[in-house]
């Protein structure tokens, strides 16, 4: 995530579209990228060649200097980027169940490890005054580059052995595909999709909507420093990761995804009240509530795909998640939040509160849809089985 600098920051659609690059490329990358993870090449070998690719662009991002011109590198970037968060989730899944550990109770205080990585970074970005530099590309592809040759250390995780007399679906790797054949699971699919719309809106419009008090509330600590004020999110995401042992073992799969929903609710109508005046402390708190709408969704869902789908198509189920959420989700609320913003953009201002409550009108329809559409008994005692 990062800032867009110049004048590109103040048209919704072309913001909105450059964000939607990371849909464009979920649309299809993760699931190519699990095809061969389960098929054909090592998936911490396919996760390195990834993040050493994505280094090599994110330098290359550095150097642009038109800024019309970053759509198609952060396109390209978007393409070996987004596989790399479903190859994550399958090499710890695979790692952790080799060595017999309960992957519901173990991969989450792992998992927020990450975040703390992510907010570290934001941090500095944000201290060295680069939220507007291309020097946060050079940042992140530092990291990048780390990550490439960390993951040829890690445990191999072999492709499974294909019988013979396979079917073409699983000849060709798009076995997970027949996850849709359970409704239980094209309908998980559907909201996991609209969920990853509203997490799109926030990424592509939230520091906007900081920036936009420049002129109204100069000096404040939102507007001198809103990665810092975002990062609340990420550090609140920290604490809600360790909790979904817990809410998953307890409520089930539905009723986190229902938290998830009325936790978006309240992020953006809280955004929708917020200022960075005398409603700051609504601000503060829609980025607490961040971190359950992002982890009860995003993490939990990955976790419960994991426990759906065989172990055979594990890599692939997670890329199909993975192309739900971060890409027809976040396509579409790319596309749509840009049309919002411009639709509420009058005289060249931004009526963001009227935008707020219309993207928390969205998130509310979509937990009462969840709540009757979505149909899924919990079975407490199948959460804490370790998967082999």
């Amino acid at each position: 995530m990062f800032t867009f600098p110049g004048d590109m920051a103040t048209r919704g659609s072309l913001v909105g579209a450059t964000y939607g690059t990371m849909g464009i490329a979920s649309l299809f990358m993760p699931t190519i990228m699990g095809i061969l993870a389960d098929r054909f090449l090592n998936a911490e070998k396919l996760l390195g060649i990834c993040h050493l690719i994505g280094a090599c662009i994110l330098y290359y991002a550095s150097t642009v200097t038109e800024v019309n011109n970053l759509y198609g590198v952060i396109l390209v970037y978007s393409l070996f980027f987004m596989p790399t968060i479903a190859l994550n989730n399958t090499v710890s899944y695979i790692v952790l169940s080799r060595e017999g550990h309960d992957v519901q109770k173990v991969f989450p205080p792992i998992r927020v490890w990450g975040t703390v990585g992510f907010i570290l970074a934001m941090w500095l970005v944000d201290w060295m005054k680069w939220t507007k530099s291309p020097n946060q590309f050079l940042v992140a592809a530092s990291a990048a580059l780390f990550m490439g040759i960390y993951a040829f250390t890690m445990p191999a995780c072999k492709p499974a052995k294909e019988t013979k007399g396979a079917s073409f679906m699983k000849a060709v790797g798009l076995e997970a595909f027949v996850l849709f054949k359970k409704t239980k699971m094209a309908v998980f699919f559907f909201f996991a999709m609209c969920l990853g719309a509203a997490l799109q809106i926030t990424n592509a419009f939230g520091e906007a909507f900081l920036h936009d008090f420049d002129s109204t509330y100069s000096g404040t600590f939102a507007v001198e420093h809103p990665s810092l004020l975002i990062s609340l999110s990420q550090i609140s995401e920290t604490l809600f990761i360790l909790t979904i042992p817990f809410f998953l073992i307890r409520f089930g799969i539905k009723r986190v995804m229902l938290l998830s929903m009325i936790a978006w609710v309240l992020r953006f109508a809280l955004f929708g009240i917020g200022n960075p005046g005398g409603g700051f402390v609504f601000l503060v708190l829609s980025m607490i509530v961040y971190g359950m709408a992002f982890d009860f969704f995003n993490i939990s869902g990955s976790m419960f795909v994991e426990k759906e789908a065989d172990n055979r198509i594990r890599a692939s189920a997670q890329g199909l998640f993975m192309m739900m959420t971060n890409g027809l989700g976040a396509f579409l609320g790319g596309m749509l939040s840009g049309w919002v913003v411009d639709h509420y953009t009058i005289d060249g201002i931004k009526q963001w509160p009227s935008i707020w409550f219309t993207f928390a009108g969205y998130a509310l329809v979509l937990a009462i849809a969840f709540q009757f559409v979505f149909k899924y008994k919990h079975d407490r005692a199948s959460m804490v089985e370790v998967k082999h």
